[in-house]
C-alpha cells in the first residue's frame, strides 16, 4: 500500500504516528498493572487478575502491529481463517493446561522409595 501523493503519504504517517502512540501508552499500562498498587486486580501483588490485563492489553497491541505494521488488514480471508484458527488452538492449549492443574497426577512413593 504505497503512497501515491503527499497527500496520502502524510495519512499514512498520521497513522503511523497514532498506532505508535497507541503502543506505547498500552506499554505504560501494561508495566502499571504489574507494579502500580491502585491498579492491582485480584489478590495483593501480582496475580492472575494482573496477568490476564496485562495478556488483553498485550493482546490488542499485537493486533495493531499486525493489522497496520504487516499490512494483514488487506489479506485474503484465507489468512484471517489461519490466525483465527491458531488463537482458538491457543487458547484451547491453555484450558487444558488448567485442567492439568486442577487434577494433578500424584506420585506418592515414587520419588520417595515408599509407599
Amino acid at each position: 500500500m504505497a503512497a501515491d501523493s503527499p497527500e496520502a503519504l502524510k495519512k499514512q504517517l498520521k497513522l503511523y504516528a497514532a498506532i505508535g502512540g497507541c503502543l506505547f501508552i498500552g506499554t505504560i499500562l501494561t508495566v502499571a498493572v504489574a507494579v502500580v498498587p491502585a491498579l492491582d486486580f485480584g489478590d495483593r501483588g501480582f496475580s492472575q487478575g494482573d496477568l490476564v490485563i496485562g495478556l488483553l492489553i498485550a493482546s490488542v497491541k499485537a493486533s495493531l502491529v499486525m493489522y497496520i505494521f504487516m499490512h494483514l488488514n488487506h489479506e485474503k480471508k484465507l489468512i484471517y481463517l489461519i490466525y483465527g484458527m491458531s488463537g482458538f488452538f491457543a487458547i484451547c492449549l491453555y484450558f487444558l493446561t488448567k485442567l492439568s492443574f486442577i487434577d494433578p497426577i500424584k506420585y506418592v512413593g515414587f520419588f520417595t522409595g515408599g509407599e
